[in-house]
């Protein structure tokens, strides 16, 4: 098997497991992936129940989001992901989906704080939200502007310690190294957004020690990180 093959494969199975990790309702969500040359960029077919999903469904566009191969449209949402692979070189992989708490607050235009040491250990701060589009921006390029919004606030912030945003009155993406990791970082993000909608309810939140925060981040994805087994055993 090519390491392409390996890639639609990789592809096909997150978005199916989107369903069981409760990230989608009907079909309101996508997972893609991008060649190791990142000259093409794999993405599920758009309105295509899960279920039905396997390999050779997938479609495969260049990063100007034409189909190079498949007989399926692409995901409506894919000029978004092409912008994100554009900017963000680091990344190999894109979750979009329309979780209930992570899109509450995108909806309230809120940004997820961080109250606690579950979302320190994925994300370095804050979740942020991107800017909402402009009448002109939707009725020029929707999807991608959205891509360029989402770019635009991470003009200070590194897309590895941060891998994760709200577009305002919308949805969250997230991304990571490969398909794989940006759905695990789809269902943290889904995860410390329930907890936080929980621990705001309860009011009065405390913002984690900023020390802790660092201490949680870096012991994981840090330089010197120590969580999890020696890679080199």
């Amino acid at each position: 098997m090519t390491a392409f093959e390996r890639l639609r494969e990789e592809v096909c199975e997150a978005n199916r497991s989107l369903v069981g990790h409760g990230l989608v309702t009907l079909t309101w969500g996508n997972v893609s992936g991008i060649s190791p040359d990142r000259d093409r960029i794999v993405i599920k077919p758009s309105g295509v129940e899960y279920e039905a999903l396997t390999p050779d469904l997938m479609v495969v566009v260049d990063l100007d989001g034409r189909v190079v191969e498949g007989r399926l449209r692409p995901s409506t949402d894919t000029a978004t992901h092409v912008a994100l692979y554009r900017a963000f070189r680091e990344i190999g992989g894109v979750t979009h989906t329309h979780s209930p708490y992570a899109t509450m607050f995108a909806q309230a235009r809120q940004e997820i704080p961080c109250l606690g040491t579950t979302h320190a250990d994925h994300f370095a701060g804050p979740v942020p939200v991107a800017r909402p589009l402009t009448a002109a921006e939707v009725e020029a390029d929707y999807e991608g502007w959205s891509g360029r919004v989402i770019i635009e606030r991470f003009a200070a912030l590194d897309p590895a310690a941060t891998p994760g945003v709200l577009l305002a009155g919308h949805a969250p993406f997230s991304w990571g190294p490969s398909p794989s990791a940006s759905l695990r970082n789809a269902i943290a993000l889904e995860a410390i957004a329930r907890m936080a909608h929980g621990t705001l309810a309860l009011g009065a939140p405390v913002p984690l020690e900023p020390f802790i925060l660092a201490k949680h981040h870096e012991r994981k994805h840090g330089d010197r990180a120590y969580y999890g087994q020696s890679r080199t055993r």
